[in-house]
């Protein structure tokens, strides 16, 4: 068995692309006995299951394919797609897990995230995530008609464009006090997370942390071989 772990593919209807590689990598090199853990951003933007659900029935459908195959599938809440619920999971077959998590792989434990909470130096996202991560306001929102929901979306992600355009690159990324207090709490010596954009594998004297990279060109994933240590790949879509 083997555990596969990716982040970050902002799936949008407008680069279809980007659906088809996932269909394909889901189709072509995931067998039963699998284990696929998602970090995060899947979509581009999730406003609600009624709408993402028939707007991504290629992906629904293809996620309800493999788990009815056998392949135990985990999403995490990124901060493009926290509105995933219950309908998407009995749709799909797909298991939610709250962030962070840790789970034990072949006697290592491993601590799982999306990465935005260890972003804590971008003050301005964190107030953000902590609004829209509020259950009044996200029952507010959904109560909100789906074309409503739309322009409220595009509307808070130009404004975060035009944050991020004025902030430094290095206040986007993790803060490495963050990184070695979540690991130190968990007692842990493996982190992977995504939400950077940022592929790498850190060694730090805590351990090492590894950051899953997003799909554009290309895609990156982690394979966990039962037996032996993960490798980072990347390949071309």
């Amino acid at each position: 068995m083997r555990r596969l772990f990716i982040a970050d593919l902002h799936l949008h209807p407008a680069r279809p692309q980007h659906s088809s590689a996932l269909i394909d990598f889901c189709q072509q090199r995931i067998n039963a006995d699998d284990e696929l853990y998602i970090l995060g951003d899947l979509f581009d933007a999730w406003i609600g299951d009624d709408v993402g659900i028939v707007t991504y029935a290629d992906i629904i459908a293809c996620f309800k394919q493999l788990t009815s195959s056998g392949t135990q599938v985990f999403f995490m809440a990124g901060n493009r797609d926290f509105l995933i619920a219950d309908e998407f999971c009995q749709t799909t077959g797909i298991t939610i897990l709250p962030d962070p998590t840790l789970i034990t792989f072949d006697d290592q434990d491993t601590l799982l995230m999306h990465g935005d909470t260890l972003c804590t130096d971008d003050t301005e996202y964190q107030t953000f995530r902590a609004m829209v991560r509020d259950p009044h306001w996200q029952n507010e929102f959904l109560s909100m008609t789906p074309a409503v929901r739309m322009q409220q979306a595009q509307y808070y992600r130009q404004q975060s464009k035009e944050m991020t355009a004025h902030k430094p690159n290095e206040i986007m990324d993790v803060n490495l006090e963050a990184v070695t207090y979540a690991m130190d709490q968990h007692q842990v010596r493996l982190l992977i997370h995504g939400h950077t954009h940022r592929p790498q594998v850190h060694h730090l004297s805590s351990g090492e942390r590894i950051v899953l990279g997003d799909w554009g060109g290309h895609f990156d994933y982690v394979s966990w071989p039962q037996g032996e240590s993960w490798h980072l790949i990347r390949e071309p879509i």
